[in-house]
């Protein structure tokens, strides 16, 4: 009789999901605390055992496992509140981090001041230390050069230290000895060897990933230990792992070594829901659509797999570990309305957060949010919010938006409906930089809407994109801690290849392979006793190409003979698939060697899955042009969110009505789908595609 927790802290509520031994999936919301989010999670489990009808201390001694998704790493970065951080350079290259690529955001602006560095020059310290590209020391550690770097450190108090020295990913034993002086000498000091971070090729984004982990790792890590330390005096004493940028989890002393990885670990559970529900029979291509109280979360699952991406900007910092390919847009519940410079009206990115939250909380906030608008315009019972545990202030956010109505011109509601509509397009235009700008067409896909305000702006935007399928589900707020529950361990290595001329010979693949799967084994060994399952993959490149794509490599015969060919074929085939055509007499280049070692945690409870696969098609031949399936709109607790949902989206691959059929006249209720083959006429097809939107109609047979 065990339970197992999620936990999502949001910038407004945490969420708190519970599966129970039956199946039975309970949620839970408690106000954030952005000063210490394990209050407010610790609040919320005290919600969860009320609703439960259990006390805290037997809820917590009946969990299983507890899944935490946290915003600390992401909001140290953009917020300018991490640590106070120091870097030891080879000698002559301190400044890798501040020069970045040689690029700017804006090119064309020439008055743009360069971004401030996360580490200051005075406290970017050089050492005397040179290791070649092909791992010979060109000049040996100089410890009379180290000794007054962390005599330096030491005055300058600083409580991390990011160790970065030329091509360590190649022989990483000068970090490492360099690494352990810091920490003999100033015990206390967090410190990250850039090498154990991003063994690869790349000096900046190497650079800039160790730093940004030195930066957010103190911060992480004291808030997971304040986390593990309040459980426990809760009464909880089972594993708590962390949800890290890439979807997998991770347990919290692996987080905290990788506090870089966190950083969106808060939207990583929504993707991962997303790829659960597609392998449950939601539909196989997704676009996962969550809307918080701060931002907007724009993933696409394409096939029943969320596209991962190598490297992303946060907070002006480049982050160059693998994590999922998430648009976020600063627009949420709590986004500000505003008059921009030019005098019109802006939505966002600055949030009320939860405190002081939007006006209508009656909390001190005076400036009118879009959850303030979205009250207005009648989209929120002001009686019912959180489930009558808090009332909302109608007048209150009247008065804020008449306020800002003035300035306009227009009545308060115009206002407020302007701020509704201005969020739409935002958000309409993340989606597009999700899809479009990747090479796909978002009206092949289905919406999936989620967290605490995707129900008020899902088809609206769907409207605006040309969407024809949204699905919101009715346990919408709380579906990314319920994603947190279906993902496994993961733990991710990889190694850069520089010194082959395009792709290694087959015994050198499998042997650099075998080392990857050697050192993933051990890592997860040491936190999981289940199954282990391998994802091969490698970043490649033509020749004179100066950028690399992700290729996998799970689908190749890794004894055969004729390995490389085969790797060389699979960068061809990944090539054309996402630029349309390839160069097979080109030379092909295997950058990095990476390898995902994946422990499969328990799957979920059987009485959660029942019901939840698309029913098959009605038998009986070809007489009926429809197939039918059972009503999308189910209420059972025991079956996982997506099944409870608004009868607002389609089985997988179907266009979908209600309605009597124009053209075979189908009367069940439910969810349906045209495979006739003949037609009577013209006309009742055209309007057949009229009222179901298909672009093309099946051939009907009434």
């Amino acid at each position: 009789m065990t339970y197992r927790i999620g936990i999502d802290v949001g910038g407004t509520f945490t969420d708190i999901v519970c599966i129970g031994p039956d199946g039975r999936t309970t949620l839970a919301k408690a106000a954030s605390t952005p000063a210490d989010q394990s209050e407010g999670t610790v609040e919320g489990l005290r919600v969860l055992a009320e609703m439960l009808g259990l006390p805290l201390p037997e809820l917590l001694a009946r969990t299983e496992r507890i899944v935490h998704g946290t915003t600390v790493a992401t909001n140290a970065l953009l917020e300018r509140k991490g640590a106070r951080v120091a870097m030891l350079t080879t000698a002559g290259h301190r400044d890798v981090v501040e020069m970045r690529e040689g690029l700017k955001p804006g090119r064309y602006d020439l008055r743009l001041p360069p971004p401030p560095p996360l580490v200051p020059r005075r406290l970017r310290l050089p050492v005397h230390e040179r290791m070649r590209v092909d791992g010979r020391v060109e000049t040996p550690l100089d410890d009379a050069s180290l000794a007054p770097a962390i005599e330096a450190l030491r005055a300058a108090q600083v409580e991390a230290v990011a160790v970065c020295f030329l091509h360590s990913w190649r022989d990483p034993s000068h970090e490492r000895r360099a690494g352990e002086a810091v920490a003999a000498a100033l015990p206390g000091v967090y410190v990250t060897l850039s090498a154990e971070v991003l063994p690869q090729i790349k000096e900046f984004e190497r650079f800039s990933t160790a730093a940004v982990n030195a930066y957010v790792g103190p911060v992480v890590s004291r808030y997971l230990t304040r986390l593990r330390t309040r459980l426990g005096e809760a009464g909880y004493g089972g594993p708590v792992f962390v949800i890290l940028s890439h979807g997998g989890v991770a347990p919290v002393e692996e987080a905290a070594r990788l506090a870089a990885g966190t950083a969106l670990s808060g939207p990583a559970g929504g993707v991962a829901a997303g790829v659960a529900l597609a392998a449950r029979g939601l539909g196989q291509d997704l676009v996962t659509f969550d809307v918080g109280g701060t931002s907007t979360d724009i993933a696409l699952v394409t096939q029943g797999d969320a596209a991962l991406g190598r490297g992303r900007t946060i907070g002006g910092e480049r982050v160059a570990l693998e994590s999922l390919d998430i648009v976020t847009l600063g627009a949420g519940g709590g986004s500000i309305a505003h008059l921009g410079a030019g005098g019109t009206l802006q939505v966002g990115p600055r949030s009320a957060g939860a405190v002081p939250g939007p006006v209508c909380y009656g909390q001190g906030g005076t400036e009118p949010t879009l959850t303030d608008a979205n009250l207005l315009l009648g989209y929120l019972d002001p009686a019912n919010f959180l489930g009558g545990r808090r009332q909302l202030d109608m007048a209150a956010a009247e008065r804020a938006f008449a306020a800002l109505s003035a300035r306009i011109g227009v009545d308060a509601m115009r206002a407020a409906a302007g701020a509704h509509r201005l969020a739409n397009v935002r958000m309409a235009d993340g989606i597009r930089v999700a899809t479009v700008r990747r090479g796909v067409d978002p009206r092949d896909y289905a919406l999936l809407g989620f967290g605490g305000a995707a129900g008020l702006h899902a088809t609206a935007v769907a409207r605006e994109l040309g969407m024809r399928r949204v699905a919101v589900p009715l346990f919408a707020a709380g579906l990314s801690a319920w994603g947190m529950l279906h993902t496994d361990l993961r733990y991710e290595v990889a190694r850069s290849e520089a010194d082959a001329a395009g792709i290694p010979p087959d015994e050198a693949l499998r042997a650099a392979y075998a080392a990857l799967e050697a050192e993933g084994r051990a890592r997860v060994a040491a936190w999981f006793g289940g199954t282990v399952e391998v994802r091969r993959a490698a970043d490649m490149r033509y020749g004179e190409q100066v950028f690399e794509i992700a290729v996998p490599l799970d689908a190749l015969d890794w004894e055969a003979p004729g390995l490389a060919e085969r790797v060389r074929e699979a960068f061809h085939r990944r090539h054309e698939a996402l630029f349309t055509y390839a160069l097979r007499g080109e030379e092909v280049v295997l950058v990095n060697a990476r390898l995902a070692v994946v422990g499969r945690l328990p799957a979920a409870m059987a009485a959660e899955m029942a019901g939840t696969a698309v029913p098959p098609p009605r038998s009986g031949g070809g007489a009926s042009c429809w197939r039918m399936a059972r009503p999308w709109t189910r209420r059972s607790s025991t079956s996982p969110p997506w099944r409870r949902a608004s009868a607002s989206t389609a089985p997988p691959s179907s266009r979908a009505t209600r309605r009597r059929c124009c053209c075979c006249r189908a009367t069940r209720r439910g969810w349906t789908r045209g495979d006739g083959s003949t037609s009577r006429s013209r006309t009742r097809r055209r309007r057949h595609a009229r009222r179901h939107g298909r672009r093309d109609p099946p051939r009907c047979r009434t």
